[in-house]
């Protein structure tokens, strides 16, 4: 007897527990699972993106972003909402609009209005796009749509490929007579003269539903459901039948999809049954654990306190290798619901919040709006390859949430903002001595050659910019934003079928070839470090002088380096120093990479005073009409499906120095 205690003990606890849990959970699953439960019906019926771009050096995420968080916004008060933008871009107006079916209820509508949202991003850049779920409708373009009632190039209807189930007793001929009377009913009540837009009927065995959407007027709404009703015909005998026309949805099928209102009050009294039986089940279940696993119980509790101070509130997950997962709700309201207050700051991949964690922790959380292939696989890529990366001078990933409607990143709070601010702003919010300037010039240097080389993994971050150096309160660097990232074995030459940058700071073996080493982000970080020095971006150009590049060149040749400082560095400058960091910045921006150091080589420059530093060639000259500050505003890659500013291929960007000289042409696609 005791031989078998302990082999329940050792062997069975865990076995025990978890058939004794999966009972609990199936008698609830059993019970919630009948089919009067309501359904945010997220399946998709149809999805049309617009085949018009936008205007040349117009990026339409900016807008998007806006259009969509005001729609979000009014969805969550009503069933329907309209929204319009030209606050971002007066050459992009954006007009949205989102309507549930009106038998959903508050939660299934949000339901459905997030899934539509998730996906209506695979249309991006395309300044129009329109998707049909079986519970919502979700549209925006760049005109004013909300009074179309039917499109005679849009509007679609689809037909399941089953076909219906008919016995001795419906033959095609009644169950086509059935399909008509449904539709006709359901048709009427939406366009009755005191009726709403919608309506539903039943008939044997048959079930139908039409919505016009609220900004259609009624004789809109009539001529809408009548060109559905006659195309929703076309499916006979198949099971179910569906119109998508611009003003309205009309569907009929032999499964009975919608909610009604009797269904509802059913459902009320419903869940009441329920919650008193699940509360019995539960509790039953509880006894019959705790008199199984009285001290095992206690023992795991125990175990999970801690678990939960130590990771911060979070439960550990097997994703590709060990990482961090943080419940979606809990960072919702971390965030206070993603509320704009909370808002600090706004990527190409999405917008970032900050947020508490119940145990008071703040943090910083980078909400992924797309989910589209290429923007999941970036979310994967920061996830698999940050979390492994722990050093100083980067932003630390502390853990993903991948349950929700949309996924998200959750990284530790940098409350100084990113290093642009301090740079370029004309209020800056602190004024910068050279010492201040120099530590952050190193630490940057030493996070890169981290990455580079420091762990396990080759990681190349492509995206090295001021803006993404975040400071802490110590003015500690640390290089953030992975979403661009990419990882590959040693000593391998990596050649891109497309490109993922800033225009400025991209190196131009990349940005003219594709070829992807290590070397493209030291040409970056040279770029970067003259920016320091100097207070001034590379790509704003003074009359005389042009780039950044091309004045502190200058400056190099003529001896007066000294001269290219930022006037508003606090503090004693010295002339020495500055002129050895600004030769190091030069030598990091060499045409060719293989003259351009590496960050290990760079940080040894940096703090060995001993060390002599090769004198430098010069640098490639960007052409000013691509670094013209109206051209571009932000990342790009040209294999993306959206675009914070200009895409290469339509970009005339001519590199011009004694080692390279290419351009490419802006009425043609750049082969890579």
């Amino acid at each position: 007897m005791m031989r078998t205690m302990q082999v329940l003990n050792s062997n069975g606890k865990n076995r025990t527990w978890d058939f004794i849990s999966l009972v609990s959970i199936a008698i609830i699953i059993s019970l919630l699972s009948c089919p009067c439960l309501s359904d945010p019906r997220i399946t998709e019926a149809s999805l049309y993106c617009g085949v018009g771009k936008p205007p040349a050096n117009v990026s339409v995420v900016p807008t998007f972003v806006k259009e969509f968080e005001g729609l979000a916004q009014a969805i969550n008060t009503s069933h329907w909402a309209t929204h319009f933008d030209n606050t971002t871009n007066a050459l992009l107006p954006m007009y949205g609009l989102a309507q549930c079916h009106q038998d959903l209820s508050n939660m299934d509508c949000l339901l459905c209005y997030a899934a539509s949202r998730t996906r209506l991003p695979r249309c991006l850049p395309s300044v129009s796009a329109r998707i049909y779920l079986d519970g919502c409708f979700l549209r925006y373009d760049n005109y004013s749509f909300y009074n179309e009632s039917t499109d005679p190039v849009r509007d679609s209807y689809n037909c399941s490929s089953v076909t219906a189930s008919l016995d001795g007793s419906i033959t095609r001929s009644k169950f086509a007579a059935e399909v008509r009377f449904v539709i006709g009913n359901a048709t009427m009540a939406a366009t009755a003269a005191n009726g709403t837009g919608f309506g539903v009927a039943a008939g044997e065995g048959v079930y139908a539903l039409a919505q016009c959407w609220k900004t259609v007027s009624a004789e809109g709404c009539r001529a809408c459901l009548d060109k559905a009703s006659v195309e929703a015909k076309k499916c006979v005998p198949k099971k179910e039948g569906r119109s998508m026309n611009a003003g309205c949805y009309l569907r009929y099928s032999t499964d009975k999809f919608y909610n009604d209102e009797a269904e509802a009050d059913n459902r009320k009294s419903s869940s009441r049954r329920k919650g008193i039986i699940i509360a019995i089940v539960l509790a039953v279940a509880a006894f019959l654990m705790l008199a199984l696993f009285g001290a095992y119980a206690a023992y795991a509790k125990i175990v999970k306190i801690k678990a939960a101070r130590r990771n911060l509130g979070l439960s550990s997950f097997s994703f590709h290798k060990s990482s961090v997962s943080f419940k979606y709700e809990t960072l919702e309201k971390a965030t206070d619901y993603f509320s704009p207050s909370t808002k600090i700051g706004q990527g190409g991949a999405g917008s970032v919040y900050k947020g508490t964690l119940p145990n008071g922790k703040t943090v910083a959380v980078k909400r992924l709006i797309y989910n589209t292939r290429q923007w999941v696989d970036e979310f994967f890529n920061e996830v698999n390859l940050i979390s492994g990366m722990q050093h100083k001078n980067l932003v630390k990933l502390l853990g993903c949430s991948i349950e929700g409607p949309e996924s998200l990143l959750v990284y530790e709070y940098v409350p100084n903002r990113s290093l642009d601010h301090f740079l370029f702003e004309k209020n800056k919010v602190q004024i910068l001595n050279w010492k201040q300037k120099f530590n952050i010039i190193v630490g940057t240097a030493e996070g890169l050659a981290y990455l580079h080389g420091g762990s396990n993994l080759r990681i190349i971050h492509r995206d090295i910019k001021s803006s993404n150096v975040l400071l802490d309160e110590n003015l500690t660097p640390k290089v953030a934003d992975f979403g661009l990232v990419r990882c590959f074995g040693a000593d391998k030459t990596h050649l891109s079928t497309g490109i993922a940058g800033t225009l400025g700071y991209m190196a131009p073996e990349y940005l003219v070839r594709g070829q992807l080493t290590e070397k493209a982000d030291v040409y970056s970080y040279g770029v970067l470090v003259l920016e320091i020095v100097c207070g001034r971006r590379n790509c704003a150009f003074t009359q005389d002088s042009g780039s950044l590049l091309q004045t502190v060149w200058k400056l190099y040749k003529s001896d007066k380096l000294a001269e290219a400082v930022d006037p508003s560095t606090k503090g004693e400058i010295p002339a020495k120093e500055v002129a050895k960091v600004l030769q190091i910045g030069l030598l990091c921006t060499q045409a060719s990479a293989s003259f351009r150091p590496s960050m290990t080589e760079v940080v040894s420059m940096l703090t060995n005073k001993e060390k002599e530093i090769p004198a430098p060639n010069q640098p490639p000259f960007l052409n000013a009409t691509a670094l013209n500050p109206t051209s571009f505003t932000g990342s790009y890659s040209s294999q993306s499906l959206v675009s914070n500013s200009t895409p290469i291929t339509r970009v005339e960007a001519s590199y011009t120095s004694t080692e390279i000289s290419s351009s490419n042409s802006s009425e043609g696609q750049t082969r890579i």
